[in-house]
């Protein structure tokens, strides 16, 4: 079983080493390019150091910086105080009389892998800023050097993304940390530094946590279902006596009948009461109507008097109506006039078109081309502008004029563009010539100097597309038509009867879904629209023939149609200067006749308030009476609809309101001694709804509960299974990478794993073949212990994923034999792993020692010097 695991385990090396070239051929990133301290530790300032993309190494004299650059980085990546063991608090890393420390890192961001490139760039800029009191805030900026976010999420987001794991030994090994491993002889700490390094320790912590979590849910289900039996008891207890409320309801109907009937008792004494009341009314209200008749008499002199009066309105409203019959002549005058101005602006737009083809398309037109030639010469544009587009395009039969410039619509005036630094300054352009009127079109399409791929356009055997229609020189022009109105799937056919008969058919034109016929109408495959435009504005032929054809009758050649305009101005102005002449020449009435009349009118309305006076006298009787008639009828209505409140029903009542009120009181007495023995109805009611829905929601939440641990036993069983996989997969790549290690020193080694105690126990004889007997590392010399420390930590970087490794003074306890093979092994391993990147740290001098290509050693004393050792990469 031994033998086939293994054999499986190299299968999934070679599958991982190549999987790891092909990710070393595409990108690198989460590599540390730099990074600078300020006031950090007992440093004033350090770097910027620069690293390479592979092998870098750190080298200096104690207390030159080197350990302060490996805690600076792990501080700067959000790493824990206590973690880089040189200090519990973070305001101990600030330098002694300064009020903050600064640490800038810088990591790569490129490839396929980078973490929002649109948004950081090619590189992500951590800056960590440590107060005085043990603050720290962190902004992550873009390479240009843009603040991106200040949240440590952001910084944990990233760190996850490119699986930088700060707490991790096997990623960075602190000196502290690499101290205490080699001078560790416990086989738990052997453990617990496997577990650590392979993320295990955190799966194990976070299934712990689950069953904790599984556990305190059980119980919580074993204390509801305590309080399930008596809230059940509660509810039916209530029930019972919700169940025995049933007489008093029968009360309660009773109760509410007599109501009923109270209310309509009342309505029907208030009735008698208003038909007496009416009666009177009426009576009174005859002798106001003969006093109505004789106001009526009166009434009709005045009006026989009034006639003679309205006998001389007709001649004044002839007047009226004369005069507003010249105001409404004159305004027609002024309307014909603007009109005859419009014509005439346009007779000379298209006079100005027959040698400039460019006006058609506006006035203002060429004046604005010259603008953006002259601009383009100045180099203010990338690319010089197209358009207008109607300008750029040629047809080959003129009779699809008409179809052509319906289809193209407003794009006939656009311009395009290449990009939106182009876009501004053209509108700017066009402010200058279009200040209140409407611009032309703008639109923003990269260029090509080849047209689209058309392959998927229309192609009729009998009819061309618009494209095909189109001589179009410009590919910019033919793209940006193409983009905007596709014109590759629209045909042309002449004929409105033969459009409907394609278009309409059972089987229309593959890749076309409109055809214009060759009136500009638009039809498609379920519907059909007509043009009301019947002249081409911009792609006409021929002038001359347009002015003369034109169907306004007044819009005839230039010349006479001024003399027209001019001759219509002068009758204008004589016309409204004899206007106010004609209307002085009607006659006036005699002046004594309307004075007679004012006499009589005047005598008649003294009459007339005569008679009013007393007819008011007659009419306040009225009014005083139908104001008790009006108030007993309110009366009445109010008790009806009181009565309709109570009962909507209106029901015959014979008893009377007296003995329905007594009846009430009694029964009302019954029911409120039956509701002391009972408890109030309502609060029953309530408490039984209450104990209700208190036990079906701890029934249904048992019941989710339980559910739920159902599914997370059978989630963590699974869990568990691939966890005791993955623990034994990596335990077993581990034995061979520690093999292999410790074979090419020609020691023979052998580790044994005890997941049940959690113990790992290394054995290591620096013999030869078998003829060495194996023996615990504690037996070992300093040199021979910590280069079997260092193969143990070469076995775990061959099973632990990370952008890069940093280890502080590993070679520390080594001779020179042991650091050179140690050495050795591990620039073996970087130069095998290009997409990696490696830092190490120590005092030893590197000046013998035979490194890979590309290296960087930075030497660390008064001032950071670099050497290039076997050719320096262009990050370095």
């Amino acid at each position: 079983t031994t033998g086939r695991l293994q054999s499986t385990c190299r299968n999934i090396s070679r599958m991982i080493n190549g999987n790891r070239m092909h990710l070393s051929s595409i990108s690198k990133v989460g590599i540390v390019e730099s990074i600078s301290l300020k006031n950090f530790m007992c440093h004033s300032l350090l770097g910027p150091f620069a690293f390479g993309s592979n092998v870098n190494f750190v080298v200096g004299n104690n207390g030159s910086g080197k350990s302060a650059v490996l805690t600076a980085l792990m501080v700067g990546l959000g790493g824990k105080a206590t973690t880089t063991n040189r200090g519990s608090s973070l305001k101990g890393f600030v330098k002694e009389g300064e009020s903050s420390a600064d640490v800038s890192i810088t990591l790569r961001n490129k490839g396929r892998d980078a973490y929002k490139p649109e948004v950081f760039g090619q590189a992500i800029i951590v800056d960590l800023k440590i107060t005085r009191e043990g603050m720290r805030t962190y902004k992550l900026k873009s390479k240009a050097g843009h603040l991106v976010s200040a949240k440590k999420d952001e910084l944990l987001a990233i760190l996850d993304h490119f699986n930088i794991q700060v707490d991790n030994p096997v990623s960075m090994l602190t000196q502290e940390m690499s101290k205490h491993f080699l001078h560790s002889k416990g086989e738990g700490d052997k453990y617990r530094f496997f577990m650590k390094a392979t993320q295990l320790e955190q799966m194990k912590e976070d299934y712990t946590y689950i069953i904790t979590t599984k556990n305190v849910t059980l119980d919580t289900v074993e204390k509801h279902e305590e309080c399930l039996e008596g809230l059940k008891r509660k509810y039916l207890e209530k029930e019972d006596r919700v169940k025995s409320l049933a007489s008093l309801d029968d009360m309660h109907s009773k109760l509410e009948e007599l109501k009923n009937q109270m209310a309509w008792a009342l309505v029907r004494g208030s009735s008698i009461s208003s038909k007496y009341e009416s009666k009177n009314v009426f009576i009174l209200f005859a002798k106001v109507v003969e006093a109505e008749k004789k106001y009526m008499g009166i009434r009709e002199q005045l009006e026989a008097i009034t006639v003679r009066v309205q006998q001389l309105e007709p001649q004044s409203a002839e007047l009226k109506n004369e005069a507003q019959s010249r105001s409404k002549a004159f305004n027609t005058a002024q309307v014909r006039e603007q009109s005859m101005e419009a014509i005439r602006r346009k007779l000379q737009t298209m006079e100005g078109s027959r040698s400039d083809r460019l006006r058609r398309f506006g006035e203002k037109m060429p004046a604005l081309l010259a603008a953006i030639e002259d601009a383009d010469r100045k180099g203010q544009f990338r690319k010089k502008p197209v358009g207008p587009l109607g300008y750029c395009i040629r047809l080959k039969d003129h009779e699809q004029a008409l179809a052509v410039e319906k289809c193209l619509g407003s794009l006939m005036v656009a311009f395009t563009c290449d990009n939106h630094e182009d876009e501004k300054l053209l509108q700017g352009l066009m402010r200058g010539y279009y200040q209140g009127g409407r611009r032309p079109q703008i639109i923003t399409c990269q260029f090509f100097n080849r047209v689209h791929d058309t392959s998927r356009a229309v192609n009729h055997p009998d009819y061309p597309s618009v494209l095909q229609s189109l001589e179009i020189e410009d590919p910019v022009v033919a793209n940006c038509l193409i983009d905007q109105r596709g014109i590759e799937t629209i045909l042309l056919i002449k004929s409105p009867a033969e459009a409907r008969r394609v278009m309409q058919g059972r089987q229309p034109p593959r890749n076309c879904y409109q055809a214009f016929t060759k009136e500009g109408d638009q039809c498609y495959n379920n519907r059909y629209y007509s043009n009301d435009q019947r002249r081409c504005d911009y792609l006409s032929r021929d002038v001359e023939e347009e002015i003369s054809d034109n169907p306004c009758p007044h819009f005839v050649p230039y010349r006479v149609s001024i003399d027209i305009i001019n001759h219509t101005q002068i009758k204008q102005r004589k016309g409204k200067a004899n206007r106010w002449r004609y209307i002085s020449t009607f006659p006036l009435f005699s002046q004594e006749e309307l004075s007679k009349s004012d006499q009589d009118v005047e005598k008649s309305k003294h009459h007339k308030k005569h008679y009013e006076d007393k007819r008011k006298v007659h009419i306040n009787t009225i009014q005083a009476l139908k104001a008790s008639l009006e108030l007993k009828e309110q009366e009445l209505t109010a008790s009806v609809v009181k009565a309709t409140e109570i009962c909507p029903e209106r029901s015959e009542v014979r008893r009377t309101a007296r003995s329905l009120d007594s009846e009430i009181s009694r029964l009302k007495l019954k029911i409120s001694t039956q509701q002391d023995q009972q408890g109030d109805r309502e609060e029953v009611i309530r408490q039984y709804q209450e104990a209700l829905e208190n036990y079906s929601n701890i029934n249904q939440q048992v019941k989710c509960l339980k559910r739920f641990i159902q599914v997370l036993c059978k989630i963590m069983d699974d869990r568990h299974r691939v966890y005791t996989e993955l623990r034994r997969f990596l335990s077993v790549r581990c034995k061979m990478y520690f093999d292999s290690m410790l074979s090419q020193r020609g020691y023979i080694g052998k580790m044994m794993f005890e997941h049940k105690n959690e113990t790992l126990s290394i054995s290591v004889q620096p013999g030869v073949g078998d003829k060495a007997a194996l023996s615990d590392m504690r037996s070992l010399s300093g040199g021979e212990r910590s280069f079997s420390t260092v193969c143990f930590v070469l076995s775990l970087w061959a099973i632990a994923e990370a952008p890069f490794r940093a280890l502080d003074e590993f070679d520390v306890y080594m001779d020179m034999v042991n650091r050179r093979i140690s050495m050795d092994m591990m620039l073996k391993i970087a130069s095998s792993q290009r997409y990696r990147q490696f830092i190490f740290l120590t005092p030893q001098s590197m000046r013998y020692c035979s490194l890979p290509s590309p290296s960087c050693v930075l030497t660390l004393s008064n001032s950071v010097l670099f050497y290039i050792l076997g050719g320096l990469s262009p990050e370095c």
